[in-house]
Parts: C-alpha cells; structure tokens; sequence
C-alpha cells in the first residue's frame, strides 16, 4: 500500500491511496481458494471443485468483497499509523480500478482538534433560587380543582356562558357535503375549553337547551386531517342540556378522589412539585452561566461537518418557530446566526467530552436504565415498546446517554466552582428561563 498525504489544512486532510493489483489478485485468489473448500456444485465433490470454475462462477462478487474489505482495511491502517481521530466518517472516493490494475483511491477526513481545557481555579459563578411561596401552592391546587370540576344541571332556565357545559348533538358538512368525523350527539362540550375548532364555542355562547343553531367555522391550515385543512364547514347544533360547575371544595374528600390520602398530602405533592420545577429552572440557568464562562475561556477549531450537522438540526427545528422580526432578515443572515450557535454547541461539546475523558467520567447501565425508564414514562401504554426500541437501537441509546453523560461532566465542573446564591422571586425565575438560550453540550 503506498500513502501520500496530498492535503492538510487545519483539521482536514486528505490522502491518496495505491493498493497494488498484486496484493489485490492475491486476496481474490485466497477468498477463492476458501470457498472452494466449501462450495457443492453438482459432479464435484465438496471441496473438489477446480479453482476456475469457483472464479467463473463467484469472481465477480469475490472481487467486490475483497475491495470493499481492502479499502475497509487499508483506510483504517492509515488512520492508526497517523494517530487520526476522524471528527466524522471519512469520505472515500474511488479513483480508478480494473481487474489487474491497481486499486487507487482518495480519503478526506476532518480531524478531532487537540483540546487542553482551560483552568477554571477560582472561577465564580451565580445561582438563582426561587422559595415555593404559598401562593404558588394554592394556585397548583386551584389549577388540579379545575381539571377535575365536576357540572350539575342547571335547574332555570338560562342561556349558556362561558365555562358552561352544553351537552348538543352536532352535524357538520363541507361543500354541502357530510365528512366522517363530522357528527356527534349527546356530547358534553364546554365552552372555553378550547376542545373543538377555533369558533365553534364561541358561537355557541347564548345559546339555550333545546335551540338549534347553524354555525360557520373554518378548519385550521394545519388541521391533522388533511382533506379537511383550511375548509370552511357548517354545523348544525342541537343543545339538549345545559350545565353548571360545582365548585369544587378542596377538603380530605377530594384528595381522596385523586387517590391521596389527605389534603396535607396534596398539598406536600404540590410543593414537591413546585420545588423540582423551580430546582430545574435554577439548573438550567446555572449551566447556561457555565457554558458561557467556559465558551469565553476556549476557543479552538471545530470541525465544520459537526458544525453543518449540528447547525441543520438546529434550523430543522427553529425554521417553522422564526418570529416576524426574524422573518423580515435576509434567510443568509439569520443563517449565519444560527450557524454561529450550533459551532459554539459542537465546541462546548467536544470540550466536555475531553473534560470527562480525563477524569475517567462514564455513565453507568443504572443511570442508562434510569433514563429510559424515565423516558418510556413519556408514553403511558407503550412502555414496553419504548423500552424494545431503545434497546434494539444503538443510536437511540447513545442519544439517551449524551445529556446524562454531559450533566455528570457538568456536576463534576462545579464541584470546583464556587456558587453564590441569589434570591429570586418565581416569576423571576420564569423569565429569566424564557430569556436562557438552550446550549446542549
């Protein structure tokens, strides 16, 4: 194999490779050689069958195998001779090949950077904490009163309102024309929930038991059923029933509806809950603090196909989200803006990789077997299937690993950092969290 490195610039490189036709016919000859051992072809006896035959009949797909295999191998060489870590799969192109002639062919790599991470001796950062007031607890407790309300009849006569429930029987067409999915009865809606297409409720606010009404809404442009997407529709609407809310008394009585014991114990379920939503918003701003401290001290290439990598998910993602003053930009422009944080995300990421490669951090199976638990809790009744997939695919496990495997880094950083609270109140804490850019490691 002769190796001739033909560029080198920054962190890519590119080779030229010759694998003599020599070495390649020998190879040919020694995998034919083998299956001539194993082949049965009728008048031969196994092992028997002439050398020529085998390569009329299999050297078309030997000579395929034993070339995939020696650029396979010959590529992998070259990379250990070089002490080369491939920042991403090489690209390989075949130059030229026939049967007898040498095999030549080329190899662009990017290569990972050598990282030496700063020292962060003495470096200070701020943590904003939230205290779970009361008032926070009654509104939790307010908000699961309001989603278990409970309605009654209303006995005098009266027209609905919002936050009434009107049990109707509807009818809907399109172009004058009934569509499945359309029609329903003795279904209780309530008004305001926001459960049917925009306008429907709305129009129905007035109405009293036993009135029909012919009402005019228009599909959303997204609507899940395509055939229906952006239509407008009539609906013909028969209230048979009108109904109140009970208020709903937050006593024993309805904790024990919720399954809990008691309404101390609600109200401790509550503040759990409050105290691990405030705890994480606080996480995720001090890690946003640190990031940010150690973008400012590191600033080393990255390899720009992690970058476009990186940068095509992150415009995936945002692309359908950009807000009007976004969209008034040149599309180049707030490209570039974006491409800007998707190189600081591959920089951070690469520096917490070889900050917990030096000190030996590893995520453990019982962390990994936490994290798809939690994420099989994600959809109720598919568990199972959830839990099957992860495990029968290698790129989703390594998916679920990278943020727990960067949250240890992170915790280990900060053992060295020193922390200096600040109070905050809860609405604080919430719009510092809508301002806080999301850096994933």
């Amino acid at each position: 194999m002769n190796v001739t490195e033909t560029a080198h610039e920054g962190l890519s490189r590119t080779w030229r490779v010759v694998v003599s036709a020599t070495e390649i016919g020998a190879n040919v000859d020694r995998r034919l050689t083998e299956l001539s051992k194993t082949i049965k072809l009728p008048g031969f006896r196994p092992g028997k069958v002439p050398l020529s035959l085998v390569k009329k009949r299999y050297g078309s797909s030997v000579m395929g195998e034993v070339l995939e295999k020696t650029v396979q191998d010959s590529s992998s060489k070259l990379l250990q001779d070089n002490d080369v870590r491939p920042a991403l799969e090489p690209k390989i192109e075949v130059v030229s090949f026939a049967e007898g002639t040498d095999l030549e062919y080329t190899m662009a790599v990017e290569t990972l950077p050598e990282i030496e991470p700063a020292d962060l001796t003495g470096l200070k950062l701020e943590r904003v904490v939230a205290p779970v007031e009361d008032k926070a607890i009654d509104e939790a407790l307010e908000r699961i009163a309001n989603s278990n309300k409970e309605f009654e009849p209303v006995k005098k006569a009266r027209a609905a309102k919002k936050g009434d429930q009107i049990v109707i029987d509807f009818a809907g067409t399109v172009d004058g024309e009934a569509r499945a999915g359309m029609d329903g009865q003795d279904y209780p809606l309530e008004l305001g929930a926001g459960n049917f297409i925009p306008g429907f409720e709305e129009q129905l606010i007035g109405i009293k038991p036993k009135e029909e009404r012919t009402i005019t809404v228009k599909f959303p442009d997204e609507y899940h059923a395509a055939e229906l997407a952006g239509k407008e529709a009539q609906f013909v609407v028969t209230a048979k029933e009108l109904r109140a809310t009970v208020k709903v008394k937050l006593d024993d009585e309805f904790a024990k509806k919720l399954g809990v014991a008691d309404m101390e114990t609600l109200k401790k379920t509550a503040r759990d809950q409050i105290e691990s939503e405030y705890g994480r918003l606080t996480r995720l701003k001090l890690k946003r603090g640190l990031m940010d401290a150690l973008a400012e001290r590191h600033d080393f290439p990255v390899p720009q196909g992690m970058v476009d990598l990186e940068f095509e998910s992150i415009w995936k993602q945002v692309q359908p989200e950009l807000t009007a003053e976004e969209k008034a930009k040149p599309e180049d422009e707030i490209k570039a803006e974006y491409r800007t944080i998707a190189e600081r995300r591959v920089r951070l990421g690469l520096l917490l990789s070889e900050i917990g490669k030096r000190n030996s951090i590893q995520v453990t199976q019982e962390e990994l077997n936490r994290g798809l638990i939690a994420e099989a809790r994600r959809y109720p009744g598919q568990e199972r299937e959830v839990l099957d997939a992860y495990r029968n695919n290698f790129r989703a496990l390594d998916a679920l690993r990278a943020p727990i495997y960067e949250d240890k880094v992170v915790d280990h950083i900060l053992t060295g950092v020193t922390l200096t609270d600040r109070a905050v109140t809860p609405e604080e804490l919430a719009r510092e969290d809508d301002e806080t850019e999301t850096v994933a490691g």
